[in-house]
């Protein structure tokens, strides 16, 4: 493992950011405190960053010498709404907030980039440092894009990274193609007829109604998708009724469907609203089906994965470089930038529990391992 040495010099300063924000985690939407940190360090570094856009985020610029393209390296910052049961000195000071999904660490791995490529600012071309707000609920990458992102700071090229305990440290993954599923957040009213339990007759039950639709989900992928393309339909949150003798009047649902191929996303959503539509046919419920957020796959570039491939593995060595790793079930909206310039989005190892687990916290010594593997990029591009 070859991180580079004045990163890895930087790797107290990265540590100390990503623990601050841990302790200060911020929702989707509400990463103002974070953003003014990482805007005010980005200017004290001598850079002119612009905030606000799409909400909190935050753009910097680091000039090269010469023209020449532009690379984009982008770090989300918002956390999830979970207790913090890590035990850290630097753990959550917000009950049910936490940084449970390492993007504290993610942020702090790209103001050490930034630190670093003010004292050595690449020959020619541009870095445009990106840190987006609200990518747990999948609406942040899209209202930075809406709100200009691409326009004022176009770029030919872009990366981003995500730790992995699902991988050891010391190794990375990342191939060409299809590498996170897209997805559609989803949510389900029902509204029926309530009553008293022992006259059930006389309701119209939004929990039988919600039950059935829970149970005939399951036929989706099943009777509705080639048994050969990855899909996957979590339902998460069932809601009704507050007492053992009263029928409740309205009941919910929400959950997510993920898969690889949009047209296979879209064959699932359009399936789910047809249960629906049966099921309030067969109830005499009124059932509204919406889509509080959708983001594409995630499909890396082939050229742009194979210089993220060899920055890897200049850093980690090439046995430790996996690039044929099939695609992993989760969605990052950076998929979004995807559209807008080829790119690619890396995993790097950590161990651990996993993210999105009470007791998880980021690997610290991912930090230099992760600047130097976006520095390296950067060389590799603008040299």
């Amino acid at each position: 493992m070859k991180p580079l040495p004045a990163l890895a010099a930087l790797a107290s300063d990265m540590t100390a950011w990503r623990r601050d924000f841990h302790a200060h985690p911020e929702l989707s939407g509400e990463e103002s405190r974070t953003a003014k940190i990482v805007f005010d360090a980005l200017k004290d570094m001598g850079l002119s960053p612009e905030g606000g856009i799409g909400g909190a985020g935050v753009v910097a610029v680091v000039q090269g010498g010469e023209p020449g393209p532009s690379i984009g390296l982008r770090a989300d910052m918002d956390a999830l709404p979970m207790n913090d049961d890590s035990g850290a000195e630097h753990a959550s000071t917000k009950p049910g907030v936490s940084h449970a999904c390492g993007h504290d660490g993610h942020t702090a791995t790209l103001l050490g980039v930034a630190r670093y490529l003010t004292a050595n600012p690449p020959a020619r071309g541009r870095v445009v440092l990106i840190f987006q707000p609200a990518e747990e609920n999948g609406l942040g990458a899209k209202a930075m894009i809406d709100d200009g992102l691409f326009d004022r700071y176009p770029c030919d090229e872009i990366y981003a990274y995500h730790n992995m305990p699902l991988l050891p440290f010391g190794e990375a993954a990342v191939r060409p193609g299809a590498t996170l599923n897209g997805y559609k957040i989803w949510e389900i009213d029902i509204q029926g007829v309530g009553g008293h339990g022992a006259a059930p007759h006389k309701t119209r039950d939004p929990l039988q109604a919600a039950v059935r639709v829970a149970s005939e989900i399951s036929s989706i992928i099943g009777r509705h998708v080639d048994p050969m393309e990855p899909a996957l339909f979590t339902v998460t949150k069932l809601q009704a009724g507050a007492s053992h003798n009263v029928v409740p009047h309205e009941a919910s649902l929400a959950g997510t469907l993920r898969a690889t191929s949009p047209e296979v996303i879209e064959t699932m959503w359009s399936q789910l609203q047809a249960i629906c539509d049966g099921v309030g046919r067969m109830t005499g419920c009124t059932l509204t089906v919406t889509e509080i957020a959708g983001v594409p796959p995630c499909i890396n570039a082939p050229a742009q994965a194979a210089i993220a491939a060899d920055a890897c593995a200049s850093v980690l060595g090439a046995d430790k470089v996996l690039r044929d790793l099939k695609p992993y079930p989760f969605t990052d909206d950076f998929a979004y930038m995807l559209q807008h310039a080829p790119g690619a989005y890396m995993f790097f190892g950590q161990g651990g529990p996993m993210v999105h687990q009470t007791v998880y916290d980021f690997n610290d010594a991912v930090l230099p391992v992760a600047s130097s593997i976006f520095a390296r990029i950067v060389e590799d591009r603008l040299s």
